[in-house]
């Protein structure tokens, strides 16, 4: 039987496998965005990333600091499916939220990004350093086609709550 904790593992490696996570967020009147952004985080808690103030995404945050993200696995056959859902509250970082930020993000070397001067996102640059806050977080189970999940006896696609933080590093 799989355990809560072996859960929380499962969403961390998702995480951690994954350069790129789609974040959604919606304008002044509700109307919906996605799109899919670099990432780095260091506690599994916040993400952290860099857009342009003027991308859809970063004045929908501006409007409605709520956003959705989805970490997954595009590479599993066909009904294997592997992901991460997390929703949480965004930010244009400033201060030493900014300077925290700024250490975190691109991430660990291994992962191909490049490194941030505070001149990268700060005026004049029309680029920004964003966090979001992850206020609730789940796993979509997993098991194999056709068959329940080992935890919930649930033949069926269905999202458990975790906590990728829980434990972490």
């Amino acid at each position: 039987m799989i355990a809560v904790e072996d859960l929380d593992a499962h969403a961390r490696a998702l995480i951690e496998a994954n350069l790129y996570m789609t974040l959604g967020t919606a304008d002044a009147d509700g109307r919906p965005w996605v799109s899919p952004v670099y990432f780095a985080t260091a506690d599994y808690a916040e993400f952290y990333w860099v857009s342009a103030r003027d991308a859809a995404h970063s004045r929908n945050i501006a409007q409605r600091p709520q956003v959705s993200m989805v970490i997954f696995d595009s590479q599993v056959p066909a009904y294997h499916g592997r992901a991460v859902y997390l929703s949480g509250t965004a930010a244009e970082l400033a201060g030493r939220d900014l300077d925290r930020g700024i250490q975190i993000y691109p991430g660990p070397v291994t992962r191909g990004g490049t490194g941030l001067a505070l001149d990268d996102v700060t005026p004049p640059s029309s680029y920004r350093l964003y966090r979001a806050t992850v206020t609730e977080a789940s796993v979509l189970c997993p098991r194999e086609p056709r068959r329940p999940c080992p935890l919930h006896s649930i033949n069926a696609d269905h999202r458990t709550p975790v906590l990728p933080w829980r434990d972490a590093r």
